[in-house]
């Protein structure tokens, strides 16, 4: 084996042993568990609210209603209500504590030794939080769908269309839901890692990126800003529920990833320049 061979393995070694140890401490530490916990905790309580409320008063009406017949409308309605405000909230609190408190730690200057470039070190921890979005979204669809199943039974889909699915198409849009939810959270991730950079205070990233969205939300109210609410953070948010018609709106899809690569572009971009021209070591 070449020496070329050999440095590029030990570099490449490097890196997936600084991927792995980001992955770890994102996912092992406590408050991030408690936040996970959360989430868990959500589609248990809406399942049983919904199943004694319903046993009480015959039901509700709207979307809430159909959880009764199905148990798979239980993930589909914990992924709309979470959406506006809890996991971003959530996802605020990881992303927004990324890198600030590893400059009130003083333990960036040290990460900056590693045989690991600057850019590599920012997508580490991009890739740390992406982890826990997929972690903390998972977690939800596996909650309510085992607490829909059990509350409500395994049975068939009606969708919002009047079509009616199998539990396991229904299983599969309600995946197909999942992933469009997790990439809809990618801008807020990018938002996250920028401010983070410009902080050694984590509560003040953490609340500076839980307004981003908040400011989005209330911009999306005023009708005078019709021009650019397409291009908000939160404006595809709600778009998730295409998933629950016979024919999801495609073009709709793809509209909300074009929005969350846009915000991943720019303050992705950001971040990249702050991490790249701050001394670390000062």
């Amino acid at each position: 084996m070449s020496q070329v061979e050999n440095r590029f393995e030990a570099v490449s070694g490097a890196v997936w042993r600084c991927l792995g140890s980001e992955i770890g401490l994102v996912l092992r530490r406590r408050r991030n568990q408690v936040l996970l916990a959360g989430l868990a905790a959500l589609p248990i309580v809406i399942g049983l609210a919904v199943k004694l409320v319903s046993s009480q008063v015959g039901g509700g009406a709207g979307l809430i209603t159909r959880i009764t017949n199905s148990g798979l409308f239980l993930a589909a309605v914990v992924f709309v209500v979470s959406m506006p405000l809890f996991l971003p909230l959530v996802i605020s609190v990881v992303a927004g504590d990324a890198l600030a408190s590893e400059t009130q730690l003083g333990t960036t200057r040290y990460a900056m030794i590693l045989p690991v470039s600057r850019t590599k070190w920012l997508a580490m921890k991009a890739v740390g939080l992406l982890a826990f979005v997929i972690v903390g979204v998972a977690t939800v669809l596996v909650v309510s769908l085992v607490a829909g199943f059990a509350l409500f039974g395994i049975n068939g889909m009606t969708l919002l269309s009047g079509d009616t699915i199998s539990p396991w198409a229904g299983v599969g849009r309600i995946a197909l839901m999942s992933v469009y939810v997790v990439a809809s959270e990618l801008g807020l991730v990018a938002v996250g890692l920028f401010i983070s950079s410009l902080t050694d205070v984590p509560i003040v990233a953490m609340a500076g990126t839980a307004i981003v969205p908040a400011v989005c939300t209330v911009l999306l109210a005023v009708p005078q800003l019709q021009a650019i609410q397409p291009g908000l953070l939160t404006y595809h948010w709600l778009d998730l529920t295409t998933f629950l018609f016979a024919q999801p709106d495609v073009a709709l899809i793809r509209q909300g990833l074009v929005v969350q690569l846009a915000w991943v572009a720019v303050f992705g971009s950001l971040a990249w320049a702050r991490v790249a021209s701050t001394d670390v070591k000062a």
